[in-house]
């Protein structure tokens, strides 16, 4: 397993799942709120795991130019990204728009009538 993360895994639970998946929200959250497209998730999430890998390379003595290790990274803060694009998306379209749309739960919204 720890061929595969590019280091510990109680090092890549740490940064990845607890520091950089609050990190990865708040950018969904980001990039909702700015009315952007939900494909920036993609580089934006990228750029996030090319940090996750240094810090892991910098703090627990992992692999730098572990393949596996950032693609793991990048789905994982990817996932979280967009969960948070999604729920702010959605609250955002029935704050600006009640009159048309209503809340069917934390990540979807449908429309009236």
């Amino acid at each position: 397993m720890e061929n595969l993360l590019g280091g510990s895994v109680l090092g890549f639970l740490g940064l990845t799942l607890a520091l950089f998946a609050g990190a990865s929200w708040m950018m969904g959250q980001a990039l909702a709120l700015t009315w952007r497209a939900a494909w920036q998730i993609v580089p934006y999430a990228a750029m996030l795991a090319a940090t996750d890998r240094f810090l892991a390379f910098a703090l627990f003595s992992g692999d730098l130019a572990s393949l596996p290790g950032f693609l793991a990274a990048w789905a994982c803060l990817g996932v979280v990204a967009a969960a948070g694009f999604r729920a702010t998306r959605a609250g955002q379209m029935v704050a600006q728009y009640p009159w048309l749309f209503e809340r069917t739960g934390p990540f979807s919204w449908r429309a009236r009538g």
